[in-house]
């Protein structure tokens, strides 16, 4: 269970994890939150953990601008301090989960590129907390077009499929496949890294497949509501812990909602997950399906982190709950700025 040499620096990066968790906004908040105008907001943030962002970039920034580059570069620099403060394998296990972000900013430069955005709006949704630092992405910000981009990016490991995937992405308009590949490779290698013998490797590697298995349950609930497709297996990620790769092709040809969540419990005897299962029966809409299933996948890891308190859990369980804190708080925001009621904006909410 130990990921490092050095039990007494690891207890203390858990028990940080812990003592940030308790900064985090609760439930209650966000609810105030929804009946405040977005200046109210703003001051609000202003007074949490993100005033040191709030006050640097007031000089710049006004309004959504403000509250979007503050909450990016607030996760971006929390991660930063997180492996830091990591010792050994934790920090390697750790800064591997964080790859991620280099593939929605990635991503996100590149449609913004096509799409024609501004340099400074882009920049505005970035998470500098990968490979990828805010040096390297202000950099991919000053190039003229998306080709351009993905040669800067030629000696990281997303360089293979950018250049495979990119010439078709500019020709259908849509890099939906292009996110696919990279999903698929981030995963890969990740559970790869965690198997080649690192200590606290096991334990990375469970909520990994627990991850998998949540992306690739999401994508064939939302195969569901639409059009035949091409190749199925394109937008499934291999590697998960509950289904497999054959299974779950075989459901995504099921076209009644409850035959498919019958056949997806008979292949867990996860609890938790059996019970939400049967409450996605009630008549849920996709967008109520991805939000309910991610609470299960927070909920989860908090358990895990529970159970096994002086593990990588706790490092990312406190991750995954800050992205979803950003997530809302930006949701919440840009729902304001666009005059949409707090009934709607609600629906948007991961509480």
């Amino acid at each position: 269970m130990m990921a490092s040499s050095n039990p007494g620096s690891y207890y203390y990066v858990c028990t940080r994890m812990r003592v940030r968790r308790t900064k985090l906004i609760p439930r209650e908040m966000y609810l105030r939150l929804l009946q405040m105008s977005l200046p109210e907001i703003t001051l609000f943030i202003e007074g949490t953990q993100y005033k040191q962002e709030i006050d640097e970039l007031a000089t710049s920034f006004s309004g959504i601008d403000l509250v979007e580059v503050a909450l990016s570069w607030n996760l971006g620099k929390e991660c930063q301090k997180i492996l830091d403060i990591s010792p050994g394998a934790l920090k390697s296990l750790t800064a591997s989960y964080l790859r991620k972000w280099d593939i929605q900013n990635v991503l996100t430069i590149l449609r913004g590129k096509v799409q024609g955005v501004k340099p400074g709006r882009i920049k505005e949704v970035l998470i500098p907390a990968g490979e990828l630092d805010r040096t390297i992405l202000d950099h991919l910000l000053t190039e003229e077009t998306p080709e351009r981009v993905v040669e800067d990016l030629k000696r990281f490991r997303t360089y293979d499929v950018l250049a495979q995937e990119l010439p078709r992405a500019m020709e259908t308009g849509s890099f939906d496949r292009m996110e696919n590949e990279l999903y698929k490779q981030f995963y890969e290698e990740i559970l790869r890294e965690a198997a080649a013998g690192v200590k606290g490797g096991e334990h990375f590697t469970e909520y990994i497949r627990l991850e998998i298995d949540i992306k690739n349950v999401i994508n064939i609930f939302r195969l569901m509501d639409q059009a035949p497709v091409g190749n199925i297996s394109e937008i499934l990620i291999p590697g998960g812990g509950i289904y497999r790769i054959p299974d779950l092709l075989m459901m995504a040809g099921i076209r009644d909602r409850n035959e498919l969540i019958d056949t997806l419990k008979e292949r867990t005897t996860l609890e938790p997950l059996l019970d939400l299962l049967e409450d996605l029966k009630k008549g849920r809409s996709i967008r109520e399906i991805e939000i309910l299933l991610t609470r299960f996948q927070l909920a989860q890891m908090e358990r895990l982190s529970k159970r096994y308190p002086f593990s990588i859990y706790p490092v990312l369980s406190y991750l995954e709950s800050k992205r979803i804190e950003v997530y809302n708080l930006r949701a919440i925001a840009r729902g304001k700025e666009r005059n949409l009621s707090p009934e709607l904006i609600r629906d948007y909410l991961v509480m």
